[in-house]
C-alpha cells in the first residue's frame, strides 16, 4: 500500500520567532519513505535536525516576523495490515511484574503533564482491580475510555489533562490517549503517548477535517503494542511522527513568542499502486 502524506502549517508572527518542531516520520518507518519528508519553509530559513531524549526527530529553527509556512508531501509504503494484537498462544498478552520490567520502561509508568497517575489510581483500581492482568485489562481499559469520552472539537484545549477528559467525559482524540495512558500506568501497566497520521483507510470516510491522530502504545511481554482508545478497532496505515510520556513530549511545534495560527492543513490518502514497466518486445 501507498499512502500519500503531509501537512501545510501557516503562521503570522510578529517578531523573529524560536520554533522547536516535531513533524518527520518517526525513524522506525524511515526507510518506507519513497522520498525524504524534508520540511521546506516559506520563506525559506536555515534549521538543524537532532533527536530528542525519546528518540524522535525534531527541528530546530527561527521563524521571521511576517507570514510563514511549514510543509512537506512525501509516500510512505504501507504493508495494508491493522493494528497488531498480542498472541496470547506464545504469551506475548502477559503484563510483567514491575520488578521484571525493563528500565526504559520504567519512565511511562510515571506520572507526567498530561497524565496524573497519582489522581487517577483510585478511580482506575475501582474500575479494573477485577480485570484479568495483561492484555484483557489493555482491552477493558480502551473500551472504558472509548465510551466513556464523547468525541468533541469544541472540548479541545491545549491545557486539558487525563483527570480533565474524566472529569468532563468530552474531548479529542489526545484526551483519549491521555487517559488510557493514566490508566494504564495506575494499573502498573507502562504506556508511552504517541502522535501520527491516520487516514481514513479501510473505514468509511470521516466529514471531519484531516489532523494529525493521537493514540498510545503499552508494553507487555511481547513487546510494544498500539492501543487506539479514539477508534477501538483495529486500524490500517498508521503511521508514527513521534512518541514521549504524554503530548508535551510531542508536540508538533513550540514556539517561543506570540503567534496566530494562519493556515493547517494534513493529507493522509491511499494511492493507486505504480503499474509496471513493460518493457518493449523485440
Amino acid at each position: 500500500m501507498r499512502i500519500r502524506l503531509g501537512y501545510d502549517i501557516g503562521y503570522r508572527l510578529v517578531q523573529p520567532t524560536p520554533m522547536i518542531v516535531t513533524l518527520n516520520v518517526h525513524y522506525s518507518r524511515a526507510s518506507d519513505l519513497e522520498r525524504p519528508d524534508l520540511m521546506t519553509t516559506n520563506p525559506a530559513v536555515p534549521y538543524t535536525s537532532y533527536r530528542d531524549g525519546f528518540g524522535n526527530w525534531v527541528n530546530r529553527l527561527v521563524a521571521p516576523a511576517g507570514d510563514f509556512t511549514l510543509r512537506t508531501d512525501t509516500v510512505v509504503r504501507d504493508p495494508g495490515l491493522p493494528d497488531a494484537a498480542p498472541d496470547p498462544a506464545t504469551g506475548a498478552d502477559r503484563q510483567l511484574a514491575v520488578q521484571d520490567l525493563p528500565q526504559e520502561t520504567l519512565v511511562y509508568l510515571l506520572g507526567s503533564r498530561y497524565c496524573e497517575t497519582d489522581r487517577l489510581t483510585e478511580a482506575a483500581w475501582d474500575l479494573f482491580a477485577a480485570v484479568p492482568q495483561g492484555w484483557p485489562l489493555v482491552q477493558a481499559i480502551s473500551e472504558y475510555v472509548h465510551q466513556h469520552i464523547d468525541f468533541d472539537y469544541a472540548a479541545a484545549r491545549p491545557t486539558k489533562t487525563a483527570l480533565d477528559a474524566f472529569q468532563e467525559g468530552r474531548g479529542v482524540c489526545r484526551d483519549f490517549a491521555h487517559l488510557g495512558v493514566a490508566f494504564c500506568r495506575a494499573m502498573n501497566l507502562p504506556a508511552r503517548y504517541c502522535t501520527g497520521y491516520l487516514g481514513d483507510i479501510g473505514v468509511p470516510p470521516s466529514a471531519d477535517p484531516m489532523d494529525f491522530s493521537g493514540w498510545f502504545e503499552v508494553y507487555l511481554t511481547g513487546g510494544w503494542f498500539t492501543v487506539d482508545p479514539r477508534n477501538l478497532i483495529p486500524r490500517i496505515g498508521r503511521v508514527l511522527i513521534a512518541r514521549g510520556r504524554d503530548a508535551a513530549d510531542v508536540a508538533i511545534t513550540t514556539s517561543f513568542g506570540p503567534n496566530t495560527l494562519t493556515k493547517f492543513e494534513v493529507w493522509t490518502d491511499e494511492l493507486p499502486e505504480p503499474h509496471p514497466r513493460v518493457s518493449p518486445t523485440a
